[in-house]
């Protein structure tokens, strides 16, 4: 009972900023009109409270920035690099099976310039950056930080990981024109999106998506104040997974293509078995360290 006591509250939180979200949504769009999707602005609003719940629940639950996983800024900058080196490390032989086995296919569609391949690089790795800004304080930090008050560590990981992997999934693909937006628009595409998370299409990239957040779990907790690792990973990850899709299709005809999901053409069984086996590798390794 305790534990599903604490493992609900993450989501009464999630509901409280999409709730919130919907509401505010609903009187931005009475002010600017569609300047922007309806479902986007609820989805961009409903990060920013979450991000900003941080600050409230750290103060409540007594968390230190260093509990949340923040090293010394000298510290945390290296964290970056060396997070950064760890993401290439462990995602780079998946793009190499992904070739070989020619489920990633050259789009010689496509005209590069170094100039043009600089461009890509440097804005892909600005938006991965963001993406891991976010996700890793909230997931990695203050969700996996505040569990761990209450819960073993492993359980910690594991509801944080399960939430990190479902909101991935937890979308509306519908678009309400502007004159028909009500206030209560916004709730029923958060129908729409907990129906999606039922969708048993999602599975394969769910798993896949719940063991990154396993591998960045154990990363955070087993390294003292690694926030930082964590998020260099993940931009690393997201860095590499955008620029194979600009330079590589997906071959779904491939007699491997179950390899990958729909999801991204990367995510998929073989991400996540070459993270279940990084992980028991690592901790085979510590127990071979203390025998």
């Amino acid at each position: 009972m305790r534990y599903l006591f604490y493992t609900v509250v993450p989501l009464l939180i999630l509901l409280a900023a999409l709730s919130l979200a919907c509401v505010v949504s609903y009187f931005i769009v009475l002010g600017i009109g569609d300047a922007i999707s309806f479902r986007q602005l609820i989805n961009r609003s409903a990060q920013l409270f979450l991000v900003l719940s941080i600050f409230p629940a750290m103060a409540y639950l007594k968390i230190s920035k260093a509990e949340l996983g923040f090293a010394q800024r000298p510290v945390f900058l290296k964290q970056l690099l060396q997070g950064f080196g760890l993401g290439f490390i462990t995602l780079i032989p998946v793009f190499i099976v992904l070739y070989v086995l020619k489920i990633n296919v050259l789009d010689e569609t496509q005209v590069w310039t170094i100039g043009l391949l600089a461009k890509n690089m440097t804005i892909n790795l600005l938006i991965a950056l963001l993406i891991s800004l976010i996700e890793e304080p909230l997931f990695r930090g203050i969700m996996l930080a505040s569990l761990n008050k209450k819960l073993p560590v492993m359980a910690a990981i594991l509801i944080s990981s399960i939430y990190y992997a479902g909101l991935h999934f937890f979308s509306s693909n519908t678009d309400i024109p502007v004159q028909d937006i009500t206030l209560f628009s916004g709730f029923k595409l958060l129908g729409e999106a907990f129906a999606h998370l039922m969708n048993p299409a999602i599975l394969s990239a769910f798993f896949a998506l719940l063991m990154v957040g396993i591998f960045l779990g154990v990363l955070r907790t087993q390294v003292k104040a690694s926030l930082g690792l964590c998020i260099g990973c993940h931009t690393c990850w997201v860095w590499q997974i955008k620029m194979s899709k600009k330079l590589f299709d997906t071959d779904y005809s491939s007699p491997y293509h179950s390899l990958v999901s729909n999801y991204d053409g990367v995510v998929g069984p073989l991400v996540a078995g070459w993270l279940m086996l990084a992980i028991a590798v690592y901790f085979v390794y510590q127990q071979f360290n203390k025998a």
